[in-house]
């Protein structure tokens, strides 16, 4: 999984690079087939940071989140829990249509034929 995490006017410190990690680390538990997360913090004139998230996996599929806060590292937490949120959500349909009911249960008789 590739890991990327960029400063818009703010530095990155080794402390914010560590937590994103960690935090963003477990979102593959989720969905395994995230290929490539990055983190965005971008530091505003007025003093409140802006932390987005972009989780990237197969087939085209993106889950972004973005929360801006005081705090850094509680807006890291934030968006992280949105986006698991829109994984597990994503993951949910897709099991739910995977296992659609068979004919039978709808009263749709597959070769049945009508009696005369």
């Amino acid at each position: 999984m590739l890991f990327t995490i960029s400063g818009k006017h703010i530095e990155i410190t080794d402390a914010i690079r560590e937590h994103a990690q960690d935090k963003t680390s477990k979102l593959p538990r989720y969905y395994n087939s995230i290929n490539q997360i990055e983190v965005i913090v971008e530091g505003n004139e007025g003093g409140m940071p802006s932390v987005e998230v972009i989780a990237r996996a197969e087939h085209g599929k993106i889950f972004i989140a973005k929360e801006t806060g005081e705090d850094t590292y509680a807006c890291i937490d934030v968006a992280v829990h949105k986006v698991e949120r829109q994984i597990r959500r994503k993951k949910e349909k897709e099991r739910n249509n995977k296992h659609i009911g068979s004919p039978d249960e709808y009263g749709i008789g597959v070769g049945e034929e009508e009696e005369e």
